[in-house]
């Protein structure tokens, strides 16, 4: 009887286990090496190619944020021309959203920063990277990773290009509140992500 239920305990356990395991963006589209996702911003769509097969650890990250929902109305709060359009991280209230936490730097995987690549924002420590993302505006080569680590490129924009040239030219300006420069003066909103069917 023990015995039995000692079994019971330990299918229960490992079924727990790896049910919490497969809540980090790895169990959406589990087979697709190239998940595509569709932004809806208050100044159109963006279809983004995500790349599974060089940055696996990155992009389950952002889809865990998909699936959960968690970029729902945050705002583009960065813009700046000829360089980055970021976002992900601030609702419409300039209010932070919680995060699940640090991953690793995966900027040797090969992708580049280049023009109209999706990227992960991070801080000086390379492996700070949460949920700020932001698209590259112009071939950035200078955060591509040479001598130190880079910045994670992990897909790149399949349609939408003329939205984000729209978003690159908004006005900005510097916010006093918040002390940050390239600041929308109005807001451009990330209503919702959606992931796409595979092709």
């Amino acid at each position: 009887m023990l015995k039995t239920l000692f079994v019971a305990y330990l299918v229960i356990a490992s079924t727990l286990t790896f049910a919490k395991a497969k809540d980090d963006g790895s169990q959406i589209q589990p087979d697709n090496y190239y998940p595509r996702v569709k932004m809806v911003t208050s100044m159109g769509d963006i279809i983004v190619e995500l790349d599974r097969s060089r940055a696996p650890i990155t992009v389950n990250n952002f889809l865990r944020y998909v699936d959960k929902r968690s970029y729902e109305d945050t705002i583009f709060h960065r813009i700046v021309p000829e360089f980055v359009v970021q976002g992900g991280g601030y609702d419409t209230n300039f209010v932070e959203k919680p995060s699940f936490g640090k991953i690793f730097n995966e900027s040797g995987n090969g992708l580049k920063n280049q023009m109209y690549n999706i990227t992960m924002a991070r801080q000086d420590d390379p492996h700070s990277a949460t949920r700020q993302f932001f698209f590259n505006m112009s071939n950035n080569d200078s955060l591509n990773p040479g001598r130190n680590w880079g910045y994670t490129a992990f897909g790149s924009v399949v349609e939408g290009y003329e939205v984000l040239d729209k978003m690159a030219e908004v006005k900005t300006d510097f916010d006093p509140k918040y002390g940050w420069s390239d600041v929308p003066v109005e807001q451009v909103i990330l209503l919702k992500v959606i992931v796409l069917p595979p092709v």
